[in-house]
């Protein structure tokens, strides 16, 4: 079923927003000091050709651990990145969920459009990985937040 819905979002939409992703992300490298958000912008444009069985993930979240990408400088660049790009490629993908919403076949591929939108705002400090890795990750998380509840 992923397969098929993969190959259908490339078709009807996914191929443009990933196109769009990965010129801002050619933009960036050519800045030079824009390379952290290339990369960032290749990641998720590769994430935007094929969506369906794939999750973002705060990289924190998975590996439990701050890196420079989910520190303050992050935050800070996702500020950069939101004022620069990330507004305009939401803007993209929202048009195109509007665009998937009008047909009721459209429907799913409206919804993940939307949640690349989210993503395009500020994608600094995320990594891509299938839905059950992010499932696993979560459930991990939680059960050590419970363990440390119960030893208070």
């Amino acid at each position: 079923m992923r397969l098929i819905g993969n190959l259908l979002w490339f078709i009807l939409g996914g191929l443009v927003m990933g196109l769009a992703w990965w010129l801002v992300g050619i933009i960036a490298f050519l800045t030079v000091v824009g390379i952290p958000w290339g990369r960032a912008c290749f990641v998720m444009g590769n994430f935007s050709f094929f969506p369906f069985g794939k999750e973002a993930i705060n990289r924190r979240d998975l590996t439990t651990r701050s890196d420079i990408g989910t520190s303050g400088f992050g935050t800070v660049g996702n500020v950069v990145w939101f004022i620069l790009a990330g507004v305009w490629l939401a803007i993209g993908h929202v048009i195109s969920a509007l665009a998937c919403f009008i047909t009721i076949i459209g429907i799913p591929f409206g919804i993940q459009h939307l949640k690349l939108a989210d993503i395009a705002l500020f994608p600094i400090g995320k990594t891509i990985v299938s839905k059950e890795v992010a499932r696993a990750a979560r459930e991990a998380n939680a059960h050590a937040e419970v363990a440390a509840m119960r030893r208070r």
